[in-house]
């Protein structure tokens, strides 16, 4: 029998469906909505004097006065929210600042308002509703959930508290929720990763989790930390986990070795939160994309990325995306971010609704011969490799090698397997393949004996883990750019000795 709450998840989902249907089927009414909220509730801020909003009337005006900013740009608004002024970017103070490691500006301090922040929660208490609501699946609700985060400690600057996103929405859990939430606050405080994960582990072994959610990375070493203790798959050590939530990376390049460590498929749902914002998420099983949030105080913009680094690239809204481009998306928000570039590329897979995919980064591509290579595109190239094989991949990236010691130039794969290819010219051959015919770039270079095709190179086990702790960044919510158009990371590979 199922609980009263399990119950009781069935008819709020379907309310909730209704709301997000009503908006999602008028994306560009809401949208004009959000747009005049925004301008009319920023007009006396200071950001708002110093580009006339209480002038800006439509879109057209808006994007005449406000240009598209990057971190870097908006920083001397946001040190003097930082350093306590009022009304500055939006209206009051922040309520927190998410804390980032910015890959070019140092530490990042990302407002969030309390009109913010109540979207972020929104959005993933939706993400699993809208799931419970398409599949009739509510057991899960009774049982235990983990949720792999930063810790929920949080430190004040000047009467603001400030932290990781994920510590932050932490404090946010819904009563409801509480009694089956893992792991314990104690535990989520702990700072070294490694030694956290081994914590939950204790903590987690003999529980009836049913639902885990993290960065694929993470959550896969805590996968195999589960079957090094008890020597059995994820899915027998939890006979009723079914559902992994996650977000950060695409989760097909680790979706075999997951199904292997599990010892079965579950379902999935895909998220797309930041701190600037919770863009979207997963709202159809059997569907590719994750519905765009056009309803939660957020203003969307977009630019072509092949033209975004010309002098004056085109803006456009949603009205006017269309299937298949490779956008950067730039966002307007209830924190006080305006035409914020926040470094994201998506692509639309579907306008009724619209749903994106995030297909990269637009400072993370190979670009060091005019090829352009995207993540999407290196992501794609080793899930067609891999199809139909045993190969496992733990995790990768990609680098351009402008100076060999012989021959010509070519994109260097550093690749870390669970289970190597049995055939290595063929899957080299096959990555290669799928590579150029998404990329006509690359396949000119290629033909034109510009460069030579793509190198692999194996990294030992745990070396992307040894990476990640030798610059600091080991757990949380840090990633591997699955490309780069320069060899910081290669090189440091090779100095740590991490490659075969």
């Amino acid at each position: 029998m199922p609980s009263i709450k399990a119950a009781l998840s069935k008819p709020f989902a379907k309310y909730i469906a209704k709301r997000i249907n009503k908006w999602a089927t008028q994306p560009v009414k809401t949208q004009e909505r959000v747009f005049q909220n925004l301008i009319s509730e920023a007009s006396s801020t200071v950001f708002g004097k110093d580009h006339k909003f209480h002038e800006i009337k439509t879109y057209e005006d808006f994007r005449s006065r406000v240009p598209i900013r990057d971190y870097e740009a908006l920083r001397p608004y946001v040190e003097r929210v930082v350093a306590g002024e009022e009304n500055i970017l939006w209206k009051g103070k922040p309520i927190y600042f998410a804390k980032t490691s910015g890959t070019t500006s140092g530490s990042k301090y990302i407002p969030i308002t309390k009109e913010s922040m109540p979207t972020h929660v929104q959005a993933a208490r939706n993400a699993i509703l809208l799931y419970i609501h398409e599949t009739g699946n509510s057991k899960f609700v009774d049982g235990k959930m983990i949720f792999l985060q930063g810790s929920p400690i949080l430190e004040e600057k000047n009467g603001i508290k400030l932290g990781r996103l994920s510590g932050i929405v932490a404090h946010y859990v819904p009563k409801y929720l509480q009694k089956n939430r893992m792991p314990s606050l104690e535990t989520n405080c702990i700072d070294d990763w490694e030694t956290k994960v081994d914590a939950i582990v204790e903590e987690t072994v003999d529980e009836n989790m049913t639902i885990i959610s993290g960065i694929p990375s993470w959550v896969q070493m805590y996968f195999e930390k589960l079957i090094e203790k008890k020597q059995q798959k994820v899915g027998e050590i939890f006979k009723n986990f079914n559902l992994f939530i996650f977000g950060g990376v695409n989760y097909e390049p680790y979706r075999a070795k997951f199904e292997n460590l599990i010892g079965r498929s579950v379902d999935s749902i895909e998220l797309y939160p930041a701190s600037e914002g919770f863009f979207a998420f997963q709202d159809k099983q059997n569907e590719r994309g994750m519905l765009l949030q056009l309803d939660s105080g957020i203003f969307y913009e977009f630019i072509e990325a092949e033209h975004f680094f010309e002098e004056n690239p085109e803006r456009i809204t949603i009205k006017d995306v269309k299937l298949g481009v490779n956008y950067v998306m730039i966002i307007s928000t209830t924190a006080g971010l305006w035409a914020y570039n926040i470094g994201d590329t998506v692509e639309f897979t579907s306008l009724r609704p619209y749903r994106v995919i995030v297909s990269g980064r637009i400072k993370h591509f190979i670009s060091a011969f005019g090829e352009h290579v995207i993540g999407k595109e290196v992501e794609q190239a080793l899930k067609e490799a891999s199809q139909n094989t045993t190969i496992a991949v733990n995790e990768f990236t990609v680098a351009p090698q402008i100076n060999p010691s012989e021959g010509l130039p070519y994109h260097e794969w550093f690749i870390e397997f669970e289970n190597e290819p049995e055939n290595e010219s063929k899957f080299i051959e096959d990555l290669e393949q799928s590579l150029q015919k998404q990329n006509s770039y690359y396949f000119d270079l290629i033909e034109g004996k510009v460069l030579r095709p793509l190198i692999v190179t194996h990294v030992k086990k745990d070396g992307f883990q040894t990476y990640m702790k030798s610059i600091g960044k080991l757990g949380g919510q840090n990633k591997i750019p699955r490309l780069a158009n320069d060899r910081k990371i290669a090189d440091k590979m090779y100095e740590l000795q991490l490659t075969k």
